[in-house]
């Protein structure tokens, strides 16, 4: 039987390891139906092994033989199946990890303005990173919590996020409260009653101003900017 099968390359492995298994819970007796993996047996179905049992010696042999090569050919189908996803989530997360790692020419316009940083996603986040280690990053957690405010369409939606911006941001004593003269401050707060779209655009512009003339120019002077751009990749490399 092993002779027959042994013909096709993969076969004879997946074979020789159904049988062993087999062997060890002494179910020659049931080969096929374990080989079909059925967990029971239908009323049809034990009407066809009742037939099969009848069957010549040389019919059931070669019944057996069709039904253990379906079985292999079903284990060999999925361990393809399983191989392809792997090499599909292979390419996949080095695509991934080049589109995340930004070109020298994207870190170096980076200098040029906030603006640019801002702009650009890793830049966005090695920039909270920084002002994080400086124990700074309620600014740009306002300013970006300020940006999702202003995508917001749904009056009710934006009225539960101003609420929510405003007890961590702006109220005295919140836990992230950022520096804000009293004017601004009082401006906002009046406007909790009724928010609308641009209740937080003085206080943003404000924040926007502190972090260009502060934490900006010190990011980049800083290693955390320094490191990104020494590995850095050029904007053709593949």
């Amino acid at each position: 039987m092993l002779i027959v099968l042994g013909r096709e390359s993969n076969w004879s492995i997946i074979v020789k390891t159904e049988l062993q298994l087999l062997v060890r819970k002494n179910l020659q007796s049931n080969l096929i139906l374990l080989v079909q993996q059925q967990p029971s047996r239908s009323k049809t179905e034990s009407q066809t092994y009742k037939k099969q049992d009848k069957m010549p010696a040389n019919i059931k042999e070669h019944s057996f033989i069709k039904g253990l090569k379906n079985r292999c050919s079903h284990l060999l189908h999925h361990q393809k199946a399983t191989t392809d996803s792997s090499e599909v989530m292979a390419i996949k997360s080095r695509e991934a990890k080049l589109t995340l790692n930004p070109s020298r020419e994207e870190v170096l316009k980076w200098t040029e303005s906030l603006d640019n940083l801002l702009a650009h996603k890793y830049g966005m986040i090695a920039f909270k990173t920084f002002l994080k280690s400086e124990y700074n990053d309620e600014n740009i957690e306002f300013w970006l919590a300020c940006e999702d405010y202003k995508k917001i369409k749904s009056p009710t939606k934006q009225a539960c996020k101003a609420k929510k911006i405003f007890s961590d941001f702006v109220e005295p004593m919140s836990p992230k409260e950022i520096n804000l003269d009293y004017y601004t401050k009082d401006t906002i707060m009046k406007s909790m009653q009724h928010p609308t779209n641009t209740c937080f655009e003085g206080a943003q512009k404000k924040i926007y101003g502190l972090m260009e003339n502060n934490g900006y120019n010190r990011f980049l002077q800083s290693d955390i900017y320094q490191n990104i751009l020494n590995n850095s990749h050029n904007h053709h490399q593949t």
